[in-house]
């Protein structure tokens, strides 16, 4: 704490002036509260762990490795799944000469929607060990809706997903099929 020294020179005669005051301020007090608070604010503080999602990448494939060649996924065996704007959602399982305005099916993001569709979809493949579920957001989807597609892969028990732009003869379709009609129900 603060402690006033007073120094005594004894009774001379004269003037009286007021003496001079030395102040020490201890702050040994000070560097204890201040462990206090930093061991305070260690204990009560949350330690979270970060919230991450596993996203199995291939490895980049090293500079002496022939590529590997294109691989080509029956449709039968596979669904794509387009994550659009507003929330929207839509699926196909067809090649560019049969995709159209009303082949290109959307639904939603619940239970019934698109959890549905591709347990069907998986249900209908020729080899469900080799269903692949191709996920395609548009430029104008949001992040939440691409991380629920992910889990959904996790919901699901789909390993075989794969994330790649939309072709465009798809997006020509998509852009038909926004603009034309309101948002639809589970189908």
């Amino acid at each position: 704490m603060a402690e006033v020294q007073v120094q005594d020179k004894g009774a001379k005669g004269g003037k009286v002036r007021s003496k001079k005051q030395n102040t020490r301020v201890d702050m040994t007090p000070m560097v204890d509260l201040g462990f206090l608070l930093i061991t305070f604010f260690m204990f009560t503080t949350t330690f979270s762990k970060p919230n991450v999602m596993d996203l199995g990448l291939p490895a980049k494939p090293k500079k002496d490795q022939p590529k590997p060649e294109q691989t080509e996924i029956d449709l039968s065996n596979s669904i794509s799944i387009i994550i659009g704007k507003n929330n929207r959602i839509f699926y196909h399982q067809l090649d560019q000469a049969g995709l159209t305005d009303q082949t290109l099916q959307e639904t939603t993001f619940d239970r019934n929607g698109i959890t549905k569709v591709i347990e069907r979809a998986k249900a209908g493949a020729k080899n469900q060990d080799l269903f692949t579920v191709i996920i395609k957001p548009t430029d104008d989807a949001v992040y939440k809706n691409f991380v629920d597609i992910l889990d959904e892969m996790a919901i699901t028990k789909n390993e075989r997903y794969g994330v790649t732009d939309i072709k465009p003869w798809e997006k020509v379709i998509y852009e038909r099929k926004i603009g034309g009609a309101a948002p639809a129900a589970a189908k």
